[in-house]
């Protein structure tokens, strides 16, 4: 559980920091606190947890499959 709560991190930190470099090393503040008012794709202000999560699903598909694969050999 802990090993896929740090990859959920993970993966927020990637795409959060790869989406907006510029905003946090410019205004981190700012950005944060305009985060309620957001408008991603009519998400709002949850849409970093949302991508967090589909991102996170489509790469545990294939560590599923992965895994399965090894347990049956």
């Amino acid at each position: 559980m802990k090993k896929e709560f740090l990859i959920l991190i993970a993966i927020f930190l990637v795409l959060t920091l790869g989406m907006h470099y510029k905003e946090w090393i410019s205004y981190p503040l700012e950005h944060l606190n305009n985060l309620p008012s957001s408008g991603a794709y009519g998400i709002g202000s949850i849409h970093p947890i949302v991508f967090t999560v589909l991102v996170y699903i489509i790469i545990s598909i294939p560590r599923g499959i992965i895994k399965l694969v090894k347990r049956n050999k």
